[in-house]
């Protein structure tokens, strides 16, 4: 449902089917006059409109009244995740969050690109994974395709192009790992 169409000229048709753009125009009504405005204590609400719509949401999920969610059949958070204020999960592919992963306010999770050596900019999409435990600071920009390992910590306003390993804090533009962080139990 999500995936783009192969072999169609952008400029003259659309890249998704018309069931999409349909969820999509529904969601952004339902985002707009039920999740937008829900205040910020009733996360149990708005995982439920998320469930509604296809988010595969775990225990105790916490998505922000603020947070964009572009398609959330294309959303998977496992327990106690969170989506901050203003992230913008721009999920036209996959978006994965491990158990207590954090996502922190302004973050831009970016899962569609184009193909800049095709004459019309072929649309793609890669999926996004971020492992349990992995915190992912203000205002990162998550690359398509990238995973960020179990542990790991994204230091705010990093660019992140390639795969961050697991337990390290990593930052910067382009990112890179800078030291191993202590594993923990809790």
């Amino acid at each position: 449902m999500s995936e783009p169409r192969q072999g169609i000229d952008p400029y003259h048709q659309s890249c998704f089917s018309l069931q999409n753009r349909l969820l999509r125009l529904l969601w952004g009504i339902v985002w707009l006059f039920a999740f937008r405005p829900s205040p910020r204590p009733f996360h149990s609400w708005r995982a439920f409109l998320l469930r509604c719509f296809g988010a595969d949401l775990g225990h105790a999920c916490h998505v922000y009244p603020s947070a964009k969610i572009w398609a959330p059949w294309n959303l998977e958070m496992d327990d106690e995740s969170s989506l901050g204020d203003n992230v913008n999960c721009y999920s036209m592919g996959k978006v994965s969050l491990g158990a207590r992963a954090i996502v922190s306010q302004g973050t831009h999770l970016c899962t569609g690109t184009h193909d800049y050596q095709s004459k019309d900019f072929r649309l793609y999409t890669k999926p996004i994974t971020i492992g349990a435990g992995a915190w992912v600071c203000a205002e990162a920009f998550i690359h398509p395709g990238v995973n960020i390992g179990e542990g790991c910590v994204i230091g705010a306003r990093s660019v992140v192009s390639k795969d961050m390993p697991e337990w390290m804090v990593c930052s910067g533009h382009p990112c890179r790992p800078c030291k191993p962080r202590e594993q923990t139990t809790t």
